[in-house]
């Protein structure tokens, strides 16, 4: 890390809780990137990798803002990632995740004494016994799953107040494949038995440190579709032909996830095409 802070050509950005500076240039919305200053050694250093010309990316962990009293130009990922370039996306997504990590692993799970960060920000190491800790991610699923009339199951999860709706989503548990946890969630939160998973794609999520992984998935058989919901995490699930959900979107009686979001794309997967030409 001093290597990288000594070179003017190393490119930083400070991330002061989860906003960062951004401009907006006629190209689209770029991260404010600077180079190396004497207080960033100081600081937490994250080294975010190379591009191909061998210029350095770092970020600096910078004092978390006072709630209302953000600064101007500085957005949250999920103001900023839709516009932002993928390159500067990417970075942003990265350096989030990570300082969330150290936030929440600043003492050892095994002795509880302190950690301190080391590997460029890749590692902590317990100050008392040396034992190594590195970043984690939990792995998440999330699924569009369709009856035998091809409609569309969404929900509306326990308190995410009225309109908005998308398609359902859980944690990996211990033990299971991607698969088996796609139609666990769905019986659980639902009711629901899905057959014919399938991959679709996956996203990171870095709130807190996540990696979401999209699955397609039909409802087994000629069985029921009616919903058993499980009260705790759903307050209602619908299904929607195209039409209704179009018009449902366009009346403003449905929000759907934003374009940031990989259920947005698994919607828009159904639907044919994006939801901005619904």
């Amino acid at each position: 890390m001093p290597k990288l802070l000594a070179d003017p050509a190393t490119r930083v950005f400070e991330l002061h809780g989860d906003r960062v500076a951004v401009d907006d240039t006629p190209g689209g919305l770029r991260l404010a990137l600077r180079p190396p200053e004497p207080d960033d050694a100081s600081r937490l250093g994250l080294y975010l990798g190379s591009d191909g010309d061998g210029t350095a990316y770092l970020a600096v962990v910078g004092d978390r803002p006072v709630e209302g009293d953000e600064t101007p130009g500085e957005r949250t990922i999920r103001q900023a990632a839709a516009d932002l370039a993928d390159f500067d996306a990417s970075l942003f997504a990265t350096a989030l995740a990570l300082a969330n990590w150290h936030g929440a692993h600043g003492h050892c799970s095994r002795c509880g004494a302190p950690t301190e960060p080391t590997h460029a920000g890749w590692l902590r190491r317990c100050t008392v016994e040396g034992s190594e800790h590195y970043p984690r991610t939990d792995v998440a699923v999330i699924m569009s799953v369709v009856d035998e009339q091809d409609r569309l199951l969404m929900a509306q999860g326990a308190g995410w107040g009225p309109g908005r709706y998308s398609v359902l989503a859980g944690f990996l548990e211990p033990g299971e494949s991607l698969a088996q946890a796609v139609a666990r969630e769905v019986e659980e939160e639902v009711g629901l038995e899905v057959t014919d998973v399938a991959y679709l794609g996956d996203q990171p999520w870095p709130f807190p440190t996540s990696l979401m992984v999209g699955f397609t998935a039909r409802v087994a058989g000629n069985g029921p579709t009616t919903f058993q919901l499980q009260e705790s995490e759903i307050a209602d699930a619908r299904w929607f032909t195209r039409d209704e959900l179009r018009a449902a979107v366009a009346d403003g009686s449905v929000t759907a996830s934003g374009r940031l979001s990989i259920s947005r794309r698994l919607v828009e997967h159904w639907l044919g095409h994006p939801l901005d030409v619904a």
